[in-house]
């Protein structure tokens, strides 16, 4: 039973990291970059095993790898900013 659980909860936490990179490039690349399509093998199409992003049809792809990659490194620089700030708060 708990393995079911601690199974659920890894894939919400992955499913948030993924939709937090997949808005982070939208953002940051103004829309010039789009996130692999969640029903479709892109990647394994088109890119190289392991990669975090490929060209297709002139557009930079990000795949689901490089999504968790600027997910985490996003929540990594937002809890060091937060850190920051209550430094800042309590100093």
């Amino acid at each position: 039973m708990t393995e079911v659980l601690v199974a659920m909860l890894w894939s919400v936490f992955e499913v948030l990291i993924v939709f937090t990179g997949a808005q982070v490039v939208r953002v940051v690349s103004l829309g010039r970059w789009r996130s692999e399509r969640w029903s479709s093998n892109e990647a394994r199409t088109w890119s190289a095993a392991g990669a975090l992003s490929f060209r297709h049809e002139g557009q930079r792809v990000v795949t689901t790898n490089g999504l968790v990659f600027v997910g985490l490194l996003f929540y990594a620089l937002l809890a060091v900013l937060a850190v920051a700030l209550a430094g800042l708060v309590s100093a």
